[in-house]
């Protein structure tokens, strides 16, 4: 992967909190079905959980964010135990989202940037996350494969009402 974009003029990359659910709330849910829609007190939570909690703001409003976990967590997900049941130390991406007017900016990118620096930074070796199979998310699948990842398993998830690929890529060989 090459260096990460700059971010557009007006935009910063900060650290989320709990405090920030009831904002990123619209946004995750408008990300349907790439992402599961999630009520507020339920992202506070996730948030806390996560190693990486961070978000895209222009002008006081969230316009993207990335909440990435680390093993061990307290996180009950099929696709995470997946990957913690895999046995490689990795970040594990629960949810990366930009909302759709800022999509196609580079923002999508300079967060995985971020993912992958801080995997580096604690000694990880992959980051992981999924992407859904059915429904099809064909873009967010060709936006990982720019980024290095591949298919390291698949599985179906939600009862069988979602099937998705599970996604590897190496930290290592990446400039920041």
């Amino acid at each position: 992967m090459t260096s990460a974009p700059a971010l557009p003029a007006g935009v910063r990359l900060r650290p989320l909190t709990p405090a920030d659910a009831h904002a990123l709330a619209p946004l995750n849910d408008a990300a349907t079905p790439a992402v599961p829609i999630t009520a507020p007190d339920d992202l506070a939570r996730l948030i806390a959980l996560s190693a990486l909690p961070l978000g895209l703001d222009r002008a006081g409003r969230l316009v993207g964010f990335v909440l990435a976990l680390e093993p061990g967590a307290d996180y009950d997900s099929e696709n995470y135990r997946f990957f913690e049941e895999r046995g490689v130390p990795s970040m594990y991406v629960d949810r990366i989202v930009v909302s759709e007017s800022e999509r196609g900016s580079g923002l999508g990118q300079a967060l995985y940037a971020a993912v992958f620096e801080a995997a580096r930074e604690r000694g990880f070796a992959e980051v992981t996350c999924e992407v859904n199979l059915d429904p099809p998310n064909p873009g967010s699948l060709a936006f990982h494969g720019r980024l290095g990842f591949q298919q390291v398993g698949e599985q179906a998830t939600k009862g069988g009402t979602v099937t998705v690929a599970l996604l590897a890529a190496p930290v290592s060989g990446r400039s920041s």
